[in-house]
Parts: structure tokens; C-alpha cells; sequence
């Protein structure tokens, strides 16, 4: 080992460990025995108690299905309208194709949130309110994936377009056959962002669901947190926690150098 990088590697493993904290004491706290405090060190023996409890306490499984199924659902239309307008932009020529872009990128720096009322406003006209498909619908396009796979395709030698048509291909199976290929890192990267916003969303879902068959697992968590079946022990808030936050982080522990390694491809930094 270079001893030039151990001062480095001292500092980002001591940093490291101050990043894990907040984790290691929601895992220590769900599993002990039910208390109204939280602690980092286990004080009483390890138990599933907690877990167990609130699994039955709250439909958990109903949320989780709920939240599979926007998740899945808003990624797989994103995958073929971000697929198709980046083709556009990026090899296609049309009039007012900069001002297109410029418009679309814009949007990337308008936060969500602004947008809560005029898209409230369209699904109810729409009677989608309490629907999975609310939640849904105002996702189905991405400009931040347009953009990162519009820069993806740029990337790509359109000799090998050319190559394609020569051989018989029409514009759809050159899209599907030639640059989507080409450009997984940027999909694995769209879907990493797409994924996880989607699956840790809010605000949004909890303003256009009420009933149980379409609220995701945030919304669950949050009314379960201010429930009496919480009783207000922080044992029982953690669990719940856990059980949300449990795909993502084993993803994320199996395919971390995936993860890393798509996005350095992509040019995220």
C-alpha cells in the first residue's frame, strides 16, 4: 500500500463510519425490544419482535406492492419516452430542435414541488384522484433522463447507423438494435435515479391518494409513525423504516460497483 494514501484512506474510512452512524442506530434500535428512546448500543437482547409487530399493525404488504408497481410501472414508460425523444434530439435534424432541448432542459432545474398544483389540478379534471395511475401519470417523461441519454447517443458513431440501414433496418429497430445498446451505462444510471426517487416519493402520492390499495410504503410509513399502533416507540418507527429501506440498500451493497462505474461511464459527477 502507498503510504503517500494512507492519510486518505484514514479520512474516508473515518468518514465512511460517520455516514453509517444514522444507519447503524435504526438497525441496533430495530431490533431490541420496544422502548421510547433510541440507542446506537443494544441494551437488550436482539429480538424480530419489531418487525413482526408492525408487520401485522399496518398492510405493509399491500404498500409494498403498491410501491413494486408505480416504481416498475413509471420506469417502464420512462425507458421508451426518454428512449425515443433523446433519438430525436441527438441524431434527428428538425426546426426549432435547439429550442426544443432548451425547453426540455429547463425543466431539470424547475423543482417538483412547483408543480404540485397544476398537476393536481389536471388529474383531477382528468378523475384520476386516488389512483395509482395519479401518482404515475405526471412521471411518465423524464427530462433528466432525456438529457443523459441525448448526451449518451451523441457519443455514439453514427457510421454505425448508417451501417444498420444499409442493412435493412427501418429507424425503429435502429433505435432498439444500435443505440440502445450502446448505451447501458446511461440506462443503468437513469434507472438507478428513476428507481430511487420514485420508490422514496412523498409529498406527491400522499396528496393525490386515501385509501390503502394505492398509497405507497412513504405514505404508509408516515401514517403508521402517527398512529397508536406506534404507541410513540421509536422501536417500532425504526422497523418500519428498516423494512422500506431494505431493497434499496441490499441493491446497493450487491451492485454498488455496477452503480459506481454506470455513472462514471454516463459522466455523472
Amino acid at each position: 500500500m502507498n503510504i503517500k494514501r494512507l492519510p486518505f484512506i484514514l479520512f474516508s474510512s473515518l468518514f465512511s463510519f460517520v455516514w453509517l452512524i444514522p444507519l447503524i442506530w435504526l438497525v441496533v434500535t430495530t431490533f431490541t425490544e420496544p422502548t421510547y428512546y433510541m440507542s446506537i448500543i443494544p441494551k437488550t437482547p436482539f429480538t424480530l419482535d419489531n418487525v413482526i409487530y408492525i408487520l401485522s399493525a399496518a398492510p405493509f404488504g399491500q404498500y409494498y406492492l403498491n410501491t413494486i408497481t408505480i416504481t416498475l410501472g413509471i420506469f417502464i414508460v420512462q425507458f421508451f419516452t426518454v428512449t425515443l425523444a433523446a433519438f430525436a434530439l441527438s441524431v434527428m435534424n428538425f426546426r426549432f430542435e435547439k429550442l426544443v432541448f432548451f425547453l426540455i432542459f429547463v425543466q431539470i432545474i424547475i423543482p417538483n414541488d412547483v408543480l404540485i398544483m397544476p398537476n393536481y389540478s389536471t388529474i383531477s379534471a382528468l378523475g384520476f384522484i386516488d389512483t395509482k395511475l395519479a401518482i404515475m401519470l405526471p412521471f411518465f417523461c423524464s427530462a433528466f433522463g432525456i438529457f443523459l441519454l441525448r448526451q449518451s447517443f451523441k457519443a455514439i458513431p453514427i457510421a454505425l447507423a448508417d451501417a444498420a440501414k444499409i442493412d435493412g433496418c427501418n429507424l425503429m429497430q435502429t433505435i432498439w438494435k444500435v443505440f440502445v445498446p450502446n448505451a447501458k451505462p446511461a440506462y443503468v444510471s437513469f434507472g438507478l435515479v428513476s428507481i430511487s426517487y420514485h420508490w422514496n416519493n412523498y409529498l406527491w402520492p400522499m396528496i393525490v391518494t386515501n385509501s390503502v390499495e394505492n398509497r405507497p410504503l412513504t405514505v404508509g410509513l408516515a401514517i403508521f409513525a402517527k398512529s397508536k399502533e406506534a404507541v410513540m416507540q421509536w422501536a417500532n418507527v425504526c422497523a418500519a423504516t428498516f423494512i422500506i429501506i431494505l431493497p434499496l440498500l441490499l441493491a446497493f451493497l450487491f451492485f454498488q460497483k455496477q452503480f459506481i462505474n454506470s455513472f462514471v461511464s454516463s459522466g455523472i459527477k
